[in-house]
Order: structure tokens, then sequence, then C-alpha cells
């Protein structure tokens, strides 16, 4: 991308090479999610083993989380996404190449746990390459279309997996699964990245890179406690991911449990909160535009306690559906916006680990919090746990407006300052 970019998003070539390129990563992600239960479900007839695989891909890819940001920053990145590709592409395959002759289980249980690292790094590098493609005007659309492609992928793959699992057997899924990942991995080729320039001297905070895996991985820890939006900014997500990690069981026990509806009725109600994704990704750029990171994080945030205290008001399936896709309007308009500061806020050649850092701390408490909220569902009822959950998020946003996330920079102030000096400090609030 030696040029300059064109005005618009959609005249930049490798951006849309990349979108199509990451819609095809996600849809082979959603074709396995489908896939590999239905096989090992086929093949032993046991729910404890299709846990069992599911908790060490968890486990693979919460490893590899923990040294994919030093890997992102210290490799070729489009190498990296390519290798991630090809290696999830070749593993796939292994299985309708071995199943034609036998059906190992051991294989299943290696092969899916390594697809799961590999996974795990494509997706923290692809978020140090988003910066690289675009110009930093176009992050927050960027991220908005990308947002959009998943959602489009995580609705639609499944459906298709099940189709062709249900016609050929979750074998041949499998195999379409493997192809997805070829294509992606061919069309990286086509994509040019802007070089990430490294400063000339590093500064003392950040001589830990040299200290091994552990300092580097600590050197992304510094600087979001330096950073006066991204440290409030990641302990407030671990408050929000700690109260609505569990809200996707909370609602299913709602529906079945409290007002007796068959799985179908789960299904509509969670599908229908898709439209939310969908919406949200159209809004994004213009609340951002606006508003500012402040009011559009703050404000989404909000909207998101206010839908998860009216769920345990309501008895009415289709209030529970719009509610749904309330909550997921809000926390994608949320999440796209907190990523896309990430990536305009933070130096080039520390974003992986700032990435790695970020979703390990804030996702740390995640399990945690599920456990606590079934588990009060379960003891006080649904409708209580919904409002104090609801309760607990509207403080967590409206304790934004006492740090510095209300006082964010534009993206563009931001973005510019940022690359001048390439400092923790760089992204300084406004007066």
């Amino acid at each position: 991308m030696g040029e300059t970019v064109a005005t618009s998003l959609w005249g930049n070539r490798d951006y849309r090479v990349f979108l199509v390129i990451q819609t095809l990563s996600a849809l082979g992600d959603s074709f396995s999610f489908v896939a590999i239960p239905l096989l090992v479900l086929h093949s032993t007839g046991s729910v404890v083993q299709m846990g069992l695989v599911t908790g060490l891909t968890g486990v693979a890819s919460i490893v590899t989380g923990l040294f994919a940001g030093v890997i992102a920053d210290r490799f070729d990145r489009r190498r990296l996404l390519m290798l991630a590709d090809v290696a999830r592409c070749l593993l796939y395959a292994l299985i309708p190449l071995v199943w034609v002759f036998a059906t190992p289980m051991w294989l299943i249980y290696t092969v899916v746990p390594l697809t799961g690292g590999f996974a795990m790094l494509f997706q923290v590098t692809y978020v140090t390459v988003v910066p690289a493609i675009v110009e930093p005007g176009q992050i927050i659309r960027a991220n908005a279309h990308l947002y959009g492609s998943y959602a489009v992928a995580t609705v639609g793959g499944p459906t298709l997996a099940g189709l062709v699992a249900a016609a050929f057997g979750p074998v041949a899924a499998i195999g379409i699964d493997a192809a997805t990942f070829a294509v992606s991995a061919a069309g990286l080729l086509l994509v040019r990245l802007r070089p990430t320039p490294r400063p000339a001297e590093e500064k003392e905070s950040e001589r830990g890179e040299r200290a091994g895996v552990r300092g580097e991985f600590l050197a992304g820890f510094r600087f979001l406690w330096k950073h006066p939006v991204l440290r409030p900014l990641t302990v407030l997500l671990s408050l929000f991911i700690f109260l609505t990690h569990g809200m996707t069981d909370v609602i299913i026990f709602r529906i079945k449990e409290d007002l007796g509806h068959g799985d179908g009725t789960v299904g509509y109600v969670l599908s229908a909160g898709t439209i939310g994704t969908f919406v949200a990704s159209f809004l994004v750029a213009r609340l951002r535009k606006g508003l500012g990171f402040g009011v559009s994080w703050i404000g989404a945030v909000t909207l998101a306690g206010i839908a998860v205290g009216c769920l345990g008001l309501t008895g009415s399936v289709p209030v529970m559906g719009a509610l749904s896709a309330t909550m997921l309007l809000a926390t994608g308009v949320a999440g796209i916006c907190s990523m896309s500061l990430r990536q305009e806020v933070t130096p080039g050649h520390l974003l992986g680990r700032v990435t790695a850092a970020f979703w390990t701390t804030h996702y740390s408490l995640g399990p945690l919090g599920a456990a606590a909220v079934t588990a009060a569902a379960a003891g006080f009822g649904v409708a209580k746990v919904c409002l104090a959950v609801g309760a607990g998020v509207v403080c967590v946003a409206l304790s934004g407006t006492l740090t510095g996330i209300v006082r964010a920079e534009p993206p563009e102030a931001s973005s510019r300052t940022a690359a001048a000096s390439g400092t923790p400090e760089s992204a300084t609030e406004t007066a």
C-alpha cells in the first residue's frame, strides 16, 4: 500500500480482499463449530466426549493467547495469518482423509485443540493488521464491516454446516471447512500491508521485551496500565463481562424452565438477537463520529444494562427477542468502539501484545461470572438476577463518566498523536 489510499474505504483493494478473506475464515470457524461436535457424537454417542473436545480446545486457545501477541509483534503478520490458515486447512483435511480408512478418536483429540490454538493466533494477528491496511480515520468503519461479515458467517455457517452434515455427514462439512481456509490463505497473497515502524530507541518501560516471552507479554500490560483511557476501559470491561458472560444461559433457562417453551423458541430468541449485531455494524461509525468514543461506549453499555434488566420483567417471547437484539446491538457498538480505539492509540509494534493482554485480562473473570450468575438464577429466580445484573451493568457504564473514558480524544487526533510519539501517553485526554 505504498500509494495514497483512496478516500473511500471501498476504493481500497487490499481492504476489500481482506474483508472477503476474514469472512471466509469466520465461515470456516462456524463450520467446525457444528461439524466437530456432530462427528464426535456420531462416532462415540457420548456427550461427555463432546464436552472434553470442547474443553481441550478452549484450553489450547487460552494457552496460545498468552503468547500470540508476542508472536504477532515479532514476525511478519501477513505470513502469520497465512500460516494460521494453512495449518488449519491441513489439520482439518487430515480428518476426512483418515476417516476413509478408520475412525480414530485420538486424531480428533489431537487435531481440534491444535486448530483452536491456530485460530487464536489468527484472531490476535488479524486485529493488528487492520491499521496496516486502512487509514486511521477509516478504522472504525472497517471494524464495523468486519464485525458485520463475522455476524453473517456465524449465522449462516452453522446452518450450512448442518445441511451439509445432514446430507453427506459431518466429515464432508469438515472437508469444506478445510477448503475455506485454503482459499483464505491464498487470498492473503493479494493483500499488502504497510510496514510497522519500530521506535529507534525503546523506552525504559519497553525494555522488558528483550527478557523473553514473559517480559514481552508484560509489555502489553504495562501499556494498558499507563494509558489514561485503556486502563479504566479494561477494568470496566472486565466487570461487564463478569456480569454478562452467563446471560445466554440465563435467557435459555428463562425460556425453557420459567416460561415452558421448547428448543425452537430458544432458537428464535437467540436468532432475533443477531439482528442487533447487524444494526450495530451499520450504526457504530456514525455514532462514534457524531458522539465521540466516550459517549458512544458509555451510552451503549447503559443501553445493554437496561435491556438485561427488562429481560426479567417480561414473559413475552417477541419482547424477549427484541430485548436480546437490543442487548447485542449495544454490546456490538461498545465492542467495535473499544477495539477501534485500541488499534488507534497503540503503537503498531506493540499492538499484538496489547491485544493479547487486553483479552486475557477482561475475559479472565468471564467463567467465574457465568457460574455465579447462573447459580444465582437457579437460587433466586431469573427475574431478580436480570434486574441485579442490569443494574450492575448500568453502574459499570456510569462509572466511566468518572474516568478518562468520557474525555477520550476523537480518533483522528489520537491516531495522529500516537503515530508521532509512539508512547503510552500519546493519546492523551482532551481538556
